[in-house]
């Protein structure tokens, strides 16, 4: 069984989404352990806590350094013992310390299809507004694992999504989760649960 940590800033919109397909049997062989917030007020942390699931928030204002909040950030982790971390719109630099201690182990959802729109400054709302300046006509969402980078890491998933004419950033950003998002991750923890990528994912990491 997968042992699986997710970490969210926000609303937990894509946390729902894990729950509910781990609920209808679209994830198997996985288990929530913990979800790990920056933000105490973040609803993610009460959609967990209605669900059972132990539900902790970190926040860098109660530390005096980036260099403690990080230390406090990955003793929280590790407390879970993760088979696998999900960062579901957490707007947080990854600890090298802990990019190097879960090499391998550790998948973010971006709301573009990389290398389109990502990397430093894009995140959240500044995406969409970023591919309707341009001018683009189909956008998406890719699930990639966390390297060094910023958006890097190795592809696992992409799925696009039409970029409608009377479309503004919000409407935008509904359809990419509801049709991308909410989609390919669940369906990427699912194939990281049960053997299916094994060129990205050392076999002997993943639990009977």
């Amino acid at each position: 069984m997968l042992s699986v940590c997710v970490c969210v800033s926000g609303g937990g919109t894509n946390l729902q989404a894990i729950m509910d397909a781990m609920d209808e049997g679209r994830i198997t062989n996985a288990q929530l352990v913990r979800v790990i917030s920056n933000n105490k007020s973040a609803y993610a942390l009460e959609r967990a806590r209605a669900k059972g699931i132990d539900a902790v928030a970190v926040s860098p204002k109660d530390y005096d350094s980036r260099e403690l909040f990080n230390e406090a950030f990955l003793r929280c982790v590790e407390e879970a013992r993760p088979d696998l971390i999900v960062l579901a719109g957490f707007l947080v630099v990854i600890p090298p310390e802990m990019i190097q201690r879960y090499e391998g182990r550790i998948i973010n959802i971006h709301p573009s299809l990389i290398p389109s729109f990502c990397g430093k400054g894009y995140y959240g709302l500044r995406v969409h507004e970023a591919a309707l300046e341009r001018g683009v006509k189909v956008t998406g969402a890719t699930v990639h694992f966390v390297d060094e980078g910023t958006d890097t890491g190795p592809i696992l998933l992409q799925k696009a999504v039409d970029v409608l004419p009377n479309d503004t950033p919000t409407t935008l950003q509904r359809r990419v989760m509801e049709q991308a998002e909410w989609v390919i991750l669940p369906q990427a923890i699912h194939m990281i649960a049960n053997g299916q990528v094994p060129d990205l994912y050392r076999k002997d990491r993943i639990p009977e």
